[in-house]
């Protein structure tokens, strides 16, 4: 029911002993990592003074979560989520920074997110489902696979454009000791056990090998840069 400063995730970027508690996200999208969204009001945007102050902001329905208004303060936000504050027109997207937190950048490109087919279902009919990183769903061809990305227009979760996951493809590191870095997929190996299956990715001129879990693909074969705004 309560989490503590010293034991919250490595994700979270704040003082860890200057008081006892933090607040704790509601289940949601995203894993155990996704952080309150009272933290990012009050802590990271530094919007308001107190929590009481960024419950109130909050409740006033004054920010939106990929274009929808949330009044929920222990709304879990995570990796690559779009906060717009209207009334000031500011808008940022959660990304890493440079020791692996998730950090809100200010950002132009708020009608757009990122994201990784985690797995597919098949409906009733025939219809595929595909099973995003951050629990949303929606409806597809068969044409897109498992850890491939796809950009949508936010929020009317309209498909902008594809990007496969293979060897070439520009890749961000989501987990481990060089999470937030970008590279280019050098090749994957399949493990035939119960092991994670390992990922080679080059990043300025080294190689580094990984789990696939870690790799979230960002840019086609063709791209120099994301397809999004990540500060790079």
């Amino acid at each position: 029911m309560h989490q503590k400063r010293l034991s919250a995730p490595k994700t979270y970027k704040i003082p860890r002993k200057t008081k006892k508690w933090v607040v704790k996200p509601s289940p949601g999208p995203h894993d155990r990592n996704a952080v309150p969204l009272l933290l990012i009001i009050r802590d990271f945007l530094e919007l308001a003074d107190s929590a009481r102050e960024a419950r109130r902001i909050i409740a006033n329905g004054e920010i939106t979560v990929d274009g929808v208004v949330r009044k929920d303060y222990k709304f879990p936000v995570g990796l690559f989520d779009v906060i717009s504050i209207p009334k000031m027109g500011l808008n940022y997207r959660m990304v890493f920074d440079d020791k692996g937190r998730i950090v809100p950048l200010e950002i132009d490109d708020h009608d757009k997110k990122l994201y990784r087919i985690n797995n597919k279902t098949t409906l009733k009919g025939g219809r595929v489902q595909l099973n995003l990183f951050d629990g949303t769903n929606i409806l597809a061809s068969n044409d897109y696979k498992t850890k491939d990305s796809i950009l949508l227009k936010i929020p009317e979760k309209e498909l902008i454009q594809h990007l496969k996951f293979e060897e070439g493809a520009l890749v961000m590191v989501t987990g481990g000791k060089h999470a937030g870095e970008i590279g280019k997929l050098k090749s994957y190996k399949i493990v035939r056990s119960s092991s994670p299956n390992l990922v080679t990715i080059e990043i300025e001129g080294k190689e580094y090998t990984t789990v696939e879990q870690y790799i979230f693909v960002v840019g086609s074969k063709e791209d120099e840069k994301p397809v999004i705004d990540l500060g790079v």
